[in-house]
């Protein structure tokens, strides 16, 4: 069983690792459909007892390699590829021939594969997304299938769904519209929610709602995969997602985990203060986020020293990531403190496109800007909002590269004496300043992170390791306690207990380094403990279903995880 309870049925859990499998597709797989079945395809690994018992004699060249000499020579070839989009097409490929095999490169070589399969190379694969399509990835939802979505969910082959993954293509990463070519981002997010959580790949579901698009060059160009008009709004848009909701729960029940993926802003905080009540459901733009930026700053102060509400906060970006953040910040920080939300939301400051989000705008804001308008006299640039709010922290979600100057930058540096500076907008080139800028220009004071990976900074014979405010360490194992647990809605305790959770991670030797996250390597480690936590908290709060709860639950997380190892077939 493992799997958070749910039958394995194709041996996928660590749970299950030394038991024979019969490799069901619809029949018993064997021959040339063996062969082209990704999940139980093995290439040249097939032992000599299986080639005789499934027909492949003579299907396959005679020479027998083992997993790991297959992944050395995959990782030769990838190692050859100069360009990021190569390897990005050659992993996809991977992941459609060989399942097992591509999960086992990305776990053991995380590092250097997660910005392929993810942030920043799949941004640049969802821009031409249509140019290199082979295959259809996941499923597709557009206004053509208005009143026939379930019938849509029902054709997918998978019928045990734990997590769904849907974007609407209208925000990717900092690229904007994308429309139906923002399919990349679901698929790669699931990835990484096999790879860095243990989900199943069995029980991953991207999905793609077409509504149109915004964008002009995509509705000129001929290789286009999606539906060539301009987006659909208001009624007709939401009647779509919620008969969207309404399938999904039909078909897959109440306690399938669905991750609202790069939608708009206006959109995006709509559809999770609509459906978390009923659903289970996650915003990783605005939770995950959030999440993984209030563990970064839990850590953080352990360098900087003092408790989150001696300090004071200024953001750069009001949309979902920054209010999403500093919503997270004041919420820990009236648990910790006991003092109401509302007077600890006062530390947090932040500027938009207008200047510094004051009292005298509140009017003309949008609702999830509101609850942050202080009084203060308007301010219009951010080096005024910092000279004049004298912040210990500045975070960057703006989604504009270049936009902490040297000025800024060195203000912060000014009145103290280690500046936290978060530049966390995607891809490196929307980074509001690198890791060389921020430690240069505060002469090596600053606690740094960034969105993107930075290489180590060299400075004055000293080495500073930028950390990597990576949504990757809280999503994953956050999908794995909600998936164990059987939790039926997602409470914003859950996302502390994750940020908790990952601070606990970072040790005395990755501060020595500047780091203040833990390095990829044991990211699968981490993961558990994240779900560990989160489970104990849906527990706790009442709102897991999976009973009785088990004693240990980090070991209970660890026997569910997804392992790429190999089978036996009988």
């Amino acid at each position: 069983m493992a799997g958070g309870g749910v039958e394995d049925t194709y041996g996928e859990d660590r749970a299950t690792e030394d038991q024979l499998i019969t490799p069901w597709s619809f029949s018993v797989a064997s021959g040339y459909t063996l062969l082209r079945d990704p999940r139980h395809n093995k290439g040249l690994a097939f032992s000599e007892a299986e080639r005789d018992a499934h027909y492949l004699r003579g299907l396959l060249p005679p020479s027998i390699v083992s997993q790991e000499l297959q992944e050395k020579k995959l990782m030769h070839n990838l190692r050859n590829y100069t360009v990021p989009l190569q390897r990005y097409i050659a992993m996809m490929d991977l992941q459609e021939r060989n399942e097992r095999l591509f999960y086992k490169l990305l776990i053991d070589n995380v590092e250097e594969l997660l910005p392929v399969v993810y942030t920043p190379t799949v941004g640049e694969a969802c821009q031409k997304y249509g140019s290199i399509y082979r295959r259809p990835q996941g499923l597709y939802i557009s206004l053509k299938d208005k009143g026939k979505i379930l019938e849509v969910l029902k054709n997918w082959p998978e019928r045990s769904i734990q997590v769904i993954v849907v974007t609407d293509g209208e925000r990717i990463l900092g690229l904007g519209d994308l429309g139906c070519q923002g399919m990349g981002i679901p698929v790669g997010k699931l990835s990484l929610y096999t790879a860095l959580g243990g989900v199943r790949p069995s029980a991953c579901l991207p999905i793609t709602i077409d509504v149109g698009t915004n964008n002009e060059s995509l509705l000129n160009d001929e290789f286009y995969i999606g539906l060539k008009q301009r987006r659909a709004t208001g009624e007709e848009y939401h009647e779509l997602l919620e008969e969207f909701m309404t399938a999904v729960k039909q078909n897959y029940g109440e306690k399938v985990l669905v991750q609202f993926e790069d939608f708009a802003n206006h959109n995006a905080f709509d559809l999770l203060a609509k459906y978390s009540k009923s659903h289970l459901v996650f915003n990783d733009d605005i939770q995950g986020t959030a999440s993984v930026v209030l563990a970064g700053l839990i850590a953080a102060l352990k360098v900087v020293g003092g408790t989150l509400a001696d300090h004071t906060y200024l953001f750069l970006g009001a949309g979902e990531a920054g209010t999403g953040i500093a919503e997270l910040i004041a919420l820990e920080m009236s648990k910790q403190t006991e003092i109401p939300i509302n007077d600890c939301r006062k530390k947090v400051w932040l500027v938009d496109s207008r200047g510094l989000i004051v009292e005298s705008r509140k009017e003309s804001l949008q609702h999830f800007k509101q609850p942050f308008a202080h009084e203060h006299e308007p301010v219009k640039t951010l080096l005024e909002a910092v000279q004049s709010i004298k912040p210990t922290v500045l975070i960057g979600t703006s989604g504009v590269g270049k936009t902490f100057t040297q000025e800024v930058v060195e203000a912060m540096a000014a009145f103290n004496e280690k500046p936290v500076i978060f530049a966390l907008s995607n891809p490196t080139s929307h980074s509001e300043c690198t890791a060389e800028e921020a430690y240069t220009w505060t002469k090596g004071s600053a606690v740094f992170a960034s969105g993107s990976p930075f290489d180590a900074v060299e400075y004055e014979g000293k080495t500073y390791v930028p950390g990597q405010s990576n949504n990757a360490y809280i999503f994953p194992g956050f999908g794995l306690g909600v998936v164990i647990s059987g939790a039926i809605r997602v409470h914003d305790d859950m996302l502390l207990a994750a940020s908790e959770a990952l601070a606990e991670q970072v040790s005395e030797d990755n501060f020595a380094r500047g780091l203040i996250f833990p390095p990829f390597t044991n990211i699968r480690k981490i993961s558990a403990h994240i779900a560990a936590k989160v489970a104990a908290k849906a527990y706790e709060l009442g709102l897991a279903s999976r009973l009785p709860r088990p004693d240990d639950l980090v070991k209970y997380a660890e026997s569910c995880m997804y392992t790429p190892a190999y089978r036996c077939y009988r």
